[in-house]
């Protein structure tokens, strides 16, 4: 374990100079990704301007729901972006190598990729998240801030684990599906407000099928003093067992898997 986090922090030292040999490229990209999801934030601003609620949730509310959505889903993209391009690794046939060297074929997916421009986004969140944190109403406690610390960790188990599922269906179709940019992208989008508004039907897809309600709808009602019954706190850890398919499907497809022959 301790060589494992050694090495990986060698590859992020790698990656972070990559970055660096074009400063201006980096920080360009960094602001566009901070503009894009700025972008989303008006949309959410104007509209709440108008009708100052929506299904309950002021503002503030609606933004905490917003923040945690959007951090959760940019640090599984910045760290777990080798996943979201598997695609291509197994076209170029990058994994055949990946399989015949000593390490865990996920570290290496993992460490083959971090996207640091998605810092944009990252600060983009933590912006909206202080700012939210300063005028809700919410009297914070000790158990509440963990709560909320559970609801980012919960989110990008979430979206890691959608990844991971995404890169083990390219074992058996060589190519990625573009309709698994619905549960990753799609999230991100309608995840701007609490999942409740959509209907119980997305409500109950969203807790039983792919797990977005429980670490972004349920710990909000804890946080809010709405929740009808107080383990909705513990929900992000349940969130995070959803990881568990996902590695049992990639094993699943691993074993299956026969080279390009690129």
């Amino acid at each position: 374990m301790k060589d494992s986090l050694r090495l990986y922090g060698h590859y992020l030292s790698v990656h972070i100079r990559c970055v660096m040999q074009y400063k201006l490229s980096f920080l360009l990209t960094v602001i566009g990704q901070f503009l894009t999801a700025f972008g989303l934030f008006l949309t959410v601003y104007y509209i709440l301007e108008r009708f100052h609620e929506v299904d309950g949730f002021t503002f503030s509310e609606v933004l905490i729901a917003f923040s945690v959505m959007l951090m959760s889903f940019s640090i599984a993209e910045m760290f777990v972006r080798g996943f979201d391009t598997f695609a291509s690794t197994i076209a170029n046939g990058e994994f055949d190598r990946i399989l015949v060297r000593p390490r865990n074929e996920i570290f290496q997916v993992l460490a083959s990729k971090i996207e640091f421009t998605r810092i944009g986004r990252l600060v983009q969140a933590v912006v909206m998240l202080c700012y939210a944190l300063l005028n809700s109403p919410v009297e914070w406690n000790v158990s509440k801030g963990i709560t909320l610390l559970l609801m980012i960790a919960g989110g990008v188990a979430v979206f890691s684990g959608l990844f991971i599922l995404y890169a083990a269906i390219c074992f058996f179709t060589l190519e990625g599906l573009e309709f698994m940019n619905i549960f990753t992208d799609g999230a991100r989008e309608h995840g701007k407000y609490p999942i409740s508004i959509y209907g119980k039907w997305v409500l109950r897809f969203c807790t039983y099928v792919i797990p977005y309600a429980l670490f972004q709808y349920y710990p909000l009602l804890y946080l809010f003093d709405r929740a009808e019954y107080v383990w909705y706190r513990f929900l992000p850890l349940a969130a995070m067992l959803f990881l568990i398919p996902c590695l049992l499907f990639w094993r699943f497809g691993l074993r299956h898997y026969k080279s390009t022959g690129s």
